[in-house]
């Protein structure tokens, strides 16, 4: 808990320029909101000599109408001008804000595969959402009245001078004390609004965590258990928010305590030298309107400084993914031709720090065939399919796509050749026709969705529902069945139209009369395309072209059902106790 206190670094301050400045906010929106505050700084300054005015001729019963006139012009001017300056400002702000957003969920959303599995979803969601509105808030909120608080602190100490120079050091002298105290409660400010930040990421997180798979936490009795995690999280940003507090409970009474002891101060002496008449007593107004124009705007300062010690966290926060590399991307590297073989040659992977996953694994996978993948769990066979799909791009060997790497392909452009279907395929929030289309940047017409629904096996499931193609299917398709899934899953591929089709799985988690409908639509989605297959249950590629078997990411035998029963002890094990189970429970 006593960690040392990290100062506000040169490159902090840097670095949120930077951000600001690539944001290309509009230069003429803020000179003119930064002209309007200076018209509001002025109009603040004069309103004190109007009123000195005011009081000594009120004093001498000799009222001139002109300068109550004058008076109110200048409250006028400053209302109006204060006005527009907030507005301009805001906009201002929230139009950096949105900038700075755009590029980060530009940025984030062409991150590579390794930063999701590093990062939870809910701290990148915390970095677009809460970071820029920290962004926003100094900006919008204190960014005009930094700049004019020091012109009317200048202004107004310059005024004051001219009008009784040895009250003015009175007020001066407190400057320096209030310095001492604020800055290094600054520096600390920093850290806490920092590690605030990240507990707010993490809370956010795990919140997400537990609302996407709310079915799983009711299914098995795991409420008290997130209860306690939740109150975990909501118990750290209790504590944060009082390390804040601590110093704002310094900060706020510190400076009421200067202003009100000068403020004593300027009355008693200032009320002394007035009975002796050498000063005014409109003068000793005016003194005690510029002292609040000094104090308040220095105040307001220090909640400034509280304010951009947060942006800097936020901004250091935004910049780290900002400064993550995206996936590579070259439009002159299009994919000519997708429909040569496949060859992987010695290729060897293993995650970040992790044991090795693959081992020297070649094949080749002809086109227009079908190739299956069969070995026990953890052997490697999705993580082949992830490396074809270009998820991971460091690996050891080469991946070929007909005589040319894979990697040489635009990223967007090789994607755009594979269709692929999971055994728990992901269905988007939204309708069952954005579904099928997603993805799409051509324009897709009703009947073509219908004719993929049709070979997908879903158009009967889908056109019996009481909106049909636009029916919602709930958050992550919890309205629909597996099978109902898995055959939107493939209508999406069939839209999409791909060279190379990747199966994970496609059929294992459906019941019988789901499977037959689903391994239907996929005999059509698997015509003319160079297929690769990974099954638990042999009896679903017995009939593939070629059959690789996996062992702890080694290929131990490649060829037919037939072939591989007489040749490899594994898989004729898994082929006996397989298909004899299946014989039974037929």
């Amino acid at each position: 808990m006593n960690e040392p206190i990290e100062p506000l670094k040169a490159n902090h301050v840097k670095a949120f320029w930077n951000l600001l400045k690539s944001s290309n906010p509009s230069k003429w929106i803020f000179t003119l909101a930064i002209c309007l505050g200076l018209l509001e700084t002025a109009s603040s300054l004069v309103l004190p000599l109007f009123t000195r005015s005011l009081v000594d001729q009120l004093a001498d019963s000799a009222l001139e109408v002109g300068l109550i006139i004058l008076l109110g012009l200048a409250f006028i001017v400053q209302t109006i001008s204060s006005g527009f300056s907030y507005y301009f400002m805001t906009y201002l702000g929230e139009s950096v804000v949105a900038t700075i957003r755009k590029r980060l969920w530009d940025h984030i959303i062409h991150l590579p595969i390794p930063y999701f599995d590093e990062h939870e979803s809910g701290e990148t969601m915390s970095r677009v959402s809460q970071d820029t509105n920290t962004v926003k808030t100094l900006i919008t909120q204190h960014l005009i009245t930094f700049v004019t608080g020091i012109i009317s602190i200048i202004g107004a100490v310059t005024i004051l001078l001219i009008i009784d120079w040895k009250m003015t050091l009175i007020m001066i002298i407190s400057v320096p004390l209030a310095i001492l105290v604020i800055m290094p409660l600054g520096q600390k400010m920093y850290k806490i609004s920092k590690a605030t930040q990240d507990e707010m990421a993490l809370f956010t997180a795990n919140l997400g965590r537990v609302l996407a798979d709310i079915r799983l936490v009711k299914a098995y009795h795991a409420e008290n258990t997130e209860k306690v995690q939740g109150e975990k999280g909501i118990r750290h940003l209790f504590q944060y928010g009082l390390k804040e507090a601590r110093i704002l409970a310094i900060i706020s009474p510190f400076m009421t305590f200067i202003m009100m002891f000068v403020l004593v101060v300027l009355i008693g002496y200032g009320g002394v030298r007035v009975a002796s008449g050498a000063l005014s007593a409109g003068s000793l107004v005016a003194i005690i309107i510029y002292m609040f124009q000094i104090v308040v705007p220095f105040s307001q300062m220090a909640t400034f400084f509280t304010s951009f010690q947060k942006a800097m966290g936020a901004t250091e926060r935004i910049q780290e993914i900002l400064s993550t590399e995206v996936e590579p991307s070259d439009p002159n590297l299009k994919v000519q031709d997708a429909s040569k073989p496949i060859l992987f040659q010695n290729v060897s992977f293993s995650y970040k720090n992790g044991e090795q996953i693959l081992k020297n694994v070649s094949f080749v996978a002809t086109s227009g065939n079908t190739t299956a993948f069969v070995g026990p769990s953890g052997s490697g066979k999705t993580t082949l399919f992830a490396l074809l799909e270009r998820f991971y791009e460091k690996m050891e060997g080469n991946i070929l796509q007909g005589d040319q790497n894979i990697h040489d392909f635009e990223l967007a452009s090789w994607r755009s050749q594979i269709g692929y279907v999971s055994q728990e395929s992901p269905i988007m929030s939204g309708t069952i026709r954005q579904n099928i289309t997603y993805g799409m940047e051509r324009e897709i017409s009703d009947e073509d969705v219908l004719n993929a629904a049709k070979l997908a096996n879903a158009a009967e499931f889908i056109e019996r529902l009481p909106k049909g193609f636009e029916t919602e299917v709930g958050e992550r398709g919890m309205k629909l069945s597996g099978g109902q899934r898995q055959r939107i899953a493939i209508a999406r591929a069939l839209i999409k139209d791909p060279k190379i089709l990747l199966l994970d799985e496609a059929t294992s988690n459906l019941d019988s009369a789901s499977e037959e409908l689903v391994q239907k639509a996929l005999s059509h989605l698997m015509k003319g395309r160079t297929t690769l297959i990974i099954a638990h249950r042999l009896s679903t590629v017995v009939d593939a072209d070629q059959i690789i078997v996996l062992e702890q990411g080694e290929i131990t035998g490649i060829g037919t059902h037939h072939e591989l029963i007489q040749h490899h002890d594994l898989y004729r094990r898994l082929a006996e106790q397989q298909l004899k189970n299946e014989k039974v429970s037929h």
